[in-house]
C-alpha cells in the first residue's frame, strides 16, 4: 500500500493562489467524490484545507501522484505546469512526517499552535462522512493526533506561541494610544473570530459588533461578548463606524470592496482604519491597502509578528521532531506488515496457528488429567511447563545445531527475540 500526499501552503505559495484552493467544509465531500472517481481505482482520501494550506492525502496499491495533481490543478483554475511550481509532494514515510509534523503545530506560521490539530480532525470526519478514509489513512491520522498529544504533553512547543488574533491585537496597539476607545467589527462568527473577539475583548474595547450571513450565530457571539448583531448586507453603510475590522469568512469573493471602504473614510474624515483580513480566499480587496489612511493586514502579513520567541523554543522542537521520527518509524512498520508481498502477514498467521495449536493440544492434556482427579496445580505446572517448552524447542535446536560462522548472529536474533526486558514486553 502507497501513501502520497500533496499540497500548497504558506511557505510555497502566496496568498491568492492558496485562495484558488480554499476549500470550505461542505465542499469537502462533493470534491473528495469527484477526486477518488477520477481514478480508474478509487483511492483513500482526504483533503485539509486551511488560510494556511491546502493538502490531499491518498492511499491506494500504487501512487499517482501526477494525476493527483492534474485533478487538483483543475479544481483551482490553474495548469498544472504553474501549479508544480508551488507544490510539495510527499510518499510514504515523508507524507507521515508531515502529516504527524502539521499535527504538531510544527509545519504552522504560528509554531506550536493549537488550531490546526482541530483543523485536522474535522477533515477526517468529512472524509469518513465521505466514505473516502480506508484503514490506511485512518491509521495515519489517528497515529499523528496520537503523536501531537504527545508532542503538546511532553515538550513546551507551545509555550509563549502568539496567535494570529494576538498578533492583530498587538498591531492595532501599535496603531492607536488606547484600544479601550476603538470600536472592533468582526465580520464572521467562526473559529477564527470567535478567537480574535476573545484577544480584543480582553482589552475593553469602547464597542464590539458582529456582522454575520446568519443573525441566529451572530447574536450568540455578540451576546457572548457584550457587542450587538448586524446583518452583513448592512456593512457598506455602517462600516466607517468602526476604528478597526477583523473579517474572516467562508466568502469565496471579497465582500468588502475598495469603494465601500473609500466612502467610509470620507465620511471618518480620514481618521485610519485597522483592517486585518484572515480569510483565504481574501475578504478584503486588496486594493484597499493602497489607501493612505487604511492599514491593512493578511495572514501572510501576520507573519513576521507570529515569529516572535520561536528561537526560544528550538529545544523544544528537536525533542517533538524525536517523537515524530519515533511515530515515523512505527507507522510504516505497520504499513509493511500490511503487505502481503512482504511475507510478513503470512508469517505472523503461521505463527499465531502454531501457538494455537500448541495450546490447544496442551489444554486438551491438562483437562483429561482434571477429570481423572489430579492435583489442580500439578495439571497447571505440567501445562506451563510443556508450553515453555515447545515454544524453546526451536531456538535451542537452532542454537545448538548453528556452525561457529552462523553462531553469533543466532545468538543476537535468539536475545532479541527472547531476553528482551519487561519494559520491551510491556510487563
Amino acid at each position: 500500500m502507497a501513501v502520497w500526499a500533496l499540497g500548497i501552503n504558506h511557505h510555497t505559495a502566496p496568498l491568492d493562489l492558496r485562495g484558488r484552493f480554499a476549500f470550505a467544509i461542505d465542499q469537502i465531500q462533493p470534491s473528495l467524490h469527484g477526486l477518488r472517481q477520477s481514478f480508474a481505482r478509487h483511492p483513500e482520501a482526504a483533503i485539509l484545507s486551511t488560510c494556511n494550506r491546502t493538502e490531499v492525502y491518498c492511499a491506494s496499491e500504487q501512487p499517482q501522484i501526477d494525476h493527483t495533481l492534474d485533478w487538483l490543478a483543475r479544481t483551482g483554475g490553474v495548469s498544472p505546469a504553474d501549479l508544480r511550481s508551488h507544490i510539495y509532494t510527499l510518499e510514504d514515510s515523508q507524507a507521515a512526517r508531515h502529516a504527524f509534523r502539521v499535527a504538531s503545530g510544527l509545519d504552522s506560521m504560528v509554531l506550536g499552535e493549537p488550531q490546526i490539530l482541530g483543523q485536522l480532525k474535522d477533515a477526517v470526519r468529512a472524509a469518513e462522512d465521505a466514505g473516502a478514509l480506508g484503514s490506511t489513512l485512518n491509521q495515519l491520522f489517528q497515529r499523528s493526533f496520537a503523536v501531537a498529544k504527545e508532542v503538546r504533553t511532553s515538550t513546551e512547543i507551545g509555550a509563549h506561541s502568539i496567535s494570529m488574533a494576538a498578533a492583530a491585537v498587538r498591531l492595532a496597539g501599535q496603531l492607536f494610544e488606547d484600544l479601550g476607545e476603538v470600536k472592533v467589527l468582526f465580520v464572521g462568527a467562526g473559529e477564527m473570530i470567535e478567537l480574535a473577539a476573545t484577544h480584543f475583548a480582553a482589552k475593553n474595547p469602547r464597542a464590539i459588533a458582529i456582522a454575520n450571513r446568519t443573525l441566529e450565530r451572530g447574536e450568540k457571539l455578540a451576546t457572548r461578548f457584550g457587542g450587538e448583531v448586524m446583518r452583513l448586507a448592512d456593512l457598506p453603510t455602517r462600516l466607517h463606524e468602526f476604528d478597526a475590522v477583523v473579517s474572516c469568512t467562508a466568502s469565496t469573493l471579497p465582500i468588502i470592496g475598495l469603494g465601500a471602504v473609500e466612502r467610509a473614510l470620507k465620511k471618518r474624515r480620514h481618521r485610519p482604519m485597522f483592517m486585518v483580513d484572515l480569510a483565504v480566499p481574501r475578504d478584503i480587496e486588496p486594493e484597499v491597502k493602497a489607501l493612505d489612511d487604511v492599514y491593512l493586514y493578511t495572514v501572510d502579513d501576520l507573519a513576521s509578528v507570529v515569529q516572535t520567541g520561536q528561537a526560544n523554543r528550538q529545544a523544544a522542537v528537536e525533542q517533538a521532531e524525536a517523537i515524530i521520527d519515533a511515530g515515523v518509524t512505527s507507522f510504516m512498520h505497520w504499513l509493511v506488515q500490511r503487505d502481503p508481498a512482504s511475507g510478513v502477514v503470512p508469517l505472523i498467521r503461521q505463527l499465531n496457528a502454531q501457538a494455537d495449536a500448541w495450546r490447544s493440544t496442551e489444554v486438551a492434556r491438562a483437562r483429561k488429567r482434571l477429570a481423572k482427579g489430579d492435583d489442580v496445580e500439578a495439571v497447571m505446572d505440567a501445562l506451563s511447563r510443556a508450553l515453555t517448552q515447545k515454544m524453546l524447542h526451536g531456538a535451542l535446536a537452532e542454537l545448538n545445531a548453528a556452525d561457529p560462522e552462523s553462531r553469533e548472529q543466532t545468538t543476537q536474533a535468539i536475545t532479541r527475540l527472547f531476553l528482551r526486558s519487561q519494559g520491551q514486553n510491556g510487563l
